[in-house]
């Protein structure tokens, strides 16, 4: 009995202690084996078969290699699997993309020793940013645009671009395990893929042990749905890592965000952009607003910034909501940039932000100009927010932030 009871009051010890980590966390390095930070060494075969059209039965693709040629669509119900292993090689010529439409799934369920990745189809030598397009998944959860149904300005084809509906609950498949690399190429002169962009996803989709990389815009697009993501990688991306509209009801915990200054794009880039809509006149009142929860997350600018590269970490628009809980965000100019109108809320009413910790981020919060808000301080380090504010390098504060060797961006 005593043993019991020891064991007991131990679990409960490990289990409080788990709780009061701050910025990713986990026994051991949950980085190790599936991912990779020097994308553009990896060598990988060529592709022995070329996926083109659509697909509107399911289809399982055996491990191997295969070649993305143009607009790939999964259609008509169809689920698309994917075994541990797979490579998908998006063409660049041809702007392959992998869109999974309205009411169809994907399955890539990689495992940690053999992931699923989405690369580029160039050689080690040429590979960059933009190289291919990404992949898009719609489905049928809600949007808050007038009659809850959009169509998206990243795919042209009007048979297949619509998303939004009223089933929160919906099942857009699942990708584990999975590497997105070099995706976002220009469709237009004002249009650029994302890495993944999920429009319109439901609870039931699962999105967990992702690694998004070198995309020409951002990492993620998440516009409207209502879901839940964890363990995600955001590393070294143009544009935004995480971008949010049009209602989006989101969850994101244990992941990490990883930026580089020097590979920034010129049109205010950031770990996160928050908006409730596009265009006010888009925008229906009486569906939900855009809400983000962000449970032990991780943002890092992980170079040096002379230049005054690095702008804010999170950008928020008038009408979201924004929930930040036990995340460390380290070396930004500015935490929270925000409009005016955000602004004149009283104590940001909604935005809550507790046990997280600030480390080298010259301002708390700044309008859109990065103009200090006044009272910002108190407001932060309030004693029933638990937070606090650092000035250590990247270097002492996580267990090693060299991501060019095998990073681990626990805290120390």
């Amino acid at each position: 009995m005593r043993k019991k009871l020891l064991t007991i009051l131990l679990l409960v010890f490990v289990s409080g202690q788990a709780q009061n980590v701050q910025g990713i966390y986990g026994d051991f390095n949950w980085f190790n084996n599936w991912t990779n930070f020097k994308p553009k060494t990896q060598d990988y075969v060529a592709p022995s078969r070329i996926l083109n059209g659509e697909i509107g039965v399911d289809t399982t693709l055996k491990k191997g290699t295969y070649q993305i040629m143009g607009s790939v669509y999964v259609v008509n119900g169809a689920t698309l699997t994917l075994e541990p292993g797979v490579v998908m090689r998006g063409d660049s010529d041809s702007n392959g993309t992998l869109i999974i439409t309205k009411g169809s799934k994907i399955k890539a369920e990689g495992t940690e020793t053999d992931p699923i990745v989405f690369t580029s189809n160039k050689g080690t030598s040429d590979r960059k940013s933009g190289d291919w397009g990404g992949i898009i998944i719609y489905g049928d959860a809600p949007v808050n645009r007038y009659g809850g149904i959009v169509s998206s300005i990243y795919d042209p084809n009007p048979k297949y671009n619509l998303f939004g509906g009223n089933n929160e609950n919906s099942d857009s498949g699942i990708l584990k395990y999975v590497r997105i690399e070099f995706a976002g190429k220009k469709i237009n002169e004002k249009t650029m893929l994302n890495g993944l962009t999920l429009g319109g996803v439901g609870k039931k989709t699962k999105i967990e042990y992702v690694q998004i990389s070198m995309a020409k815009d951002d990492g993620l697009e998440i516009v409207g749905g209502v879901f839940d993501m964890n363990n995600i990688i955001s590393f070294q991306n143009a544009d935004d890592d995480f971008d949010f509209s049009m209602g989006a009801t989101c969850s994101i915990s244990n992941s990490i965000a990883i930026r580089n200054p020097y590979i920034s794009d010129n049109t205010r880039s950031r770990v996160m952009e928050i908006d409730t809509y596009d265009k006010l006149e888009n925008f229906d009142p009486t569906r939900k607003k855009t809400v983000v929860k962000l449970n032990n997350v991780t943002m890092v600018s992980n170079e040096d910034n002379e230049m005054g590269l690095v702008k804010e970490a999170i950008s928020v628009k008038t009408d979201s909501f924004v929930e930040i809980n036990k995340c460390v965000i380290s070396g930004f100019a500015s935490v929270f940039a925000m409009d005016d109108k955000y602004l004149e809320r009283e104590n940001y009413k909604q935005l809550k932000i507790v046990n997280s910790i600030i480390n080298n981020c010259t301002e708390i919060i700044t309008n859109e100009n990065l103009v200090r808000a006044e009272g910002q301080t108190d407001w932060f380090t309030s004693k029933d927010k638990v937070n606090s504010v650092t000035k250590i390098s990247n270097i002492n504060m996580f267990k090693s932030n060299d991501v060019r060797k095998n990073p681990d961006l626990r805290l120390k």
